[in-house]
């Protein structure tokens, strides 16, 4: 039976990059973007067309920001999607390669990061788990100094992001993958959890805050029911812009009195906050 053509919309850079305009983005402006590239419509030269639109739409000035998390850097003991066998455990933590910003690839997030991270001139953040990559003027500013123990709080990108007046642009994503609001589960009593992972001097645990997308949906929706949210559509899909410190400074309140979490949580590390504990691909 033939494969059906496929039902649209037909998109290009130039039409990206003018949706993109007319949503509000800006030329000189830091975007911190978290974009499903199957939502788009069929996109005439894939992430590469989407990674090419923004940087048109920012300009020579502006500066393109995307999560290029690698939760598979993590305890196997953890590992669900697929999990592996516990007599393996002890081996993958003696052998598993260390996070390496050039090499390490991003898991999780989409392909549209992925190909941010690899682009020419493309600069990136060091935590192992938590890792940021930027293109643009203000790239440097942005990634340098991301604490090894800090994922998402004051030493992470996420703040630098507030203190240059960044926006967020859900591109075909939902808040659930939102990572400013992470920022403000630092500035709210929060529990502190242990994490394995590869280090240079071999496996190596920290102790970090802990960090769940949980009720980011929910959070989400009264956020832009209270807040002033850019909604349009960009090719087929819904998008959304709005700054990073409208985010977080809404989610601290919003998420000490709906989701308290100065409990201490079950002993051991929890995922990164693209989803649940990955392992290595099948």
């Amino acid at each position: 039976m033939p494969t059906p053509p496929p039902t649209g919309p037909l998109v290009t850079r130039d039409s990206l990059a003018a949706e993109l305009r007319q949503l509000g983005a800006a030329p000189g402006e830091t975007l911190l973007v978290h974009a499903s590239l199957s939502s788009l419509g069929w996109v005439n030269g894939g992430a590469v067309t989407v990674v090419r639109a923004l940087l048109d739409v920012l300009g020579r000035d502006g500066t393109l920001v995307v999560p290029t998390q690698s939760a598979d850097l993590t305890d196997p003991a953890l590992w669900s999607r697929p999990p592996v066998p516990e007599a393996w455990w002890a081996q993958i933590r003696a052998t598993m390669p260390g996070y390496d910003p050039a090499l390490t690839p991003s898991r999780g997030v989409g392909v549209v990061p992925e190909t941010v991270r690899t682009w020419p001139g493309a600069l990136r953040s060091a935590h192992p788990h938590t890792s940021f990559a930027a293109l643009g003027a203000g790239a440097a500013r942005v990634v340098d100094g991301h604490a090894p123990d800090c994922r998402l709080g004051e030493a992470s990108p996420l703040a630098r992001l507030e203190e240059v007046g960044a926006r967020v642009l859900l591109l075909g994503a939902g808040y659930d993958s939102c990572t400013a609001f992470h920022l403000a589960e630092y500035r709210i009593p929060a529990p502190l959890v242990t994490v394995g992972r590869p280090g240079p001097g071999g496996w190596e645990t920290v102790t970090e805050v802990s960090i769940s997308a949980e009720r980011f949906d929910e959070l989400g929706h009264d956020f832009e029911r209270d807040r002033a949210v850019a909604r349009g559509r960009v090719g087929a899909a819904e998008a959304r812009l709005f700054p990073v410190a409208d985010a977080v400074a809404y989610a601290a309140r919003w998420l000490a009195v709906h989701r308290p979490r100065d409990e201490e949580p079950p002993p051991g590390p929890v995922p990164a906050p693209a989803g649940p504990p990955r392992g290595p691909r099948p």
